[in-house]
């Protein structure tokens, strides 16, 4: 069921989405190339659910888990990573929600904090190239959720004012970066409860993208 306050009374433009764990289930890279560099810096391992929040919470950067070795640590990382780069699939809903929105006339976006050349590379492999109107990810001069600036660019590259998107995401680090813009923030609870969501300002919460295409019928009628 939906959990939080009534959507400020705004056409809505363009859909902003997150990435893993929104559209993709992309976490089984994610997880194992994790807790392999954790093991190879000899800290603890974690588990599915702790990386998955880790990660929703914009934390990822790896300063908090590997301090100065964090350059190092980064590389070993994205070395075990890409070695299941493909390892990946749609969320339920996710093909429905995007060619919904594309029937609707609605603009659609990814904002990720995953490196732009992967999130292509993802994206292409799932044959996603011609669904979405633009995919933001990180590269050099792109500052990662929670702060608000991929938001904005996707906003940009949509032709859209934040205020007239809404953004759809499972972390925290999602809901702070839309509201930080000016975006509306729906979120999704696969790894967050609705009450955390609510709590750092989503709008409204539901368990699925098919329950988040509902509500959008809803709201454009």
């Amino acid at each position: 069921m939906p959990e939080g306050t009534t959507i400020k009374p705004q056409k809505i433009r363009a859909v902003l989405l997150d990435m893993d764990g929104t559209l993709v289930d992309a976490f089984r890279p994610i997880i194992t190339a994790l807790n392999r560099t954790l093991a190879d810096f000899g800290l603890a391992q974690m588990t599915d659910d702790e990386v998955i929040r880790h990660t929703g919470r914009g934390e990822c950067s790896m300063i908090s888990l590997f301090g100065e070795q964090r350059e190092a640590a980064s590389a070993r990382f994205l070395e075990y990573h890409d070695e299941k780069l493909f390892d990946v699939k749609p969320m339920q809903g996710a093909v429905e929600l995007l060619d919904w929105l594309a029937a609707q006339g609605i603009a659609s976006a990814i904002v990720t904090s995953k490196s732009q050349i992967r999130a292509d590379k993802q994206l292409e492999f799932l044959g996603w190239g011609n669904k979405l109107g633009a995919v933001i990810g990180l590269c050099e001069g792109r500052r990662q959720k929670p702060d608000p600036h991929t938001v904005q660019l996707a906003c940009e590259a949509l032709g859209v004012r934040p205020e007239e998107s809404i953004m759809i995401g499972d972390g925290t680090a999602d809901i702070k970066s839309a509201l930080r813009a000016g975006s509306q923030a729906i979120g999704l609870t696969h790894s967050f409860t609705a009450a955390e969501l609510c709590d750092v300002g989503a709008v409204q919460c539901f368990a699925s993208l098919t329950e988040v295409q509902a509500w959008l019928q809803l709201q454009i009628q």
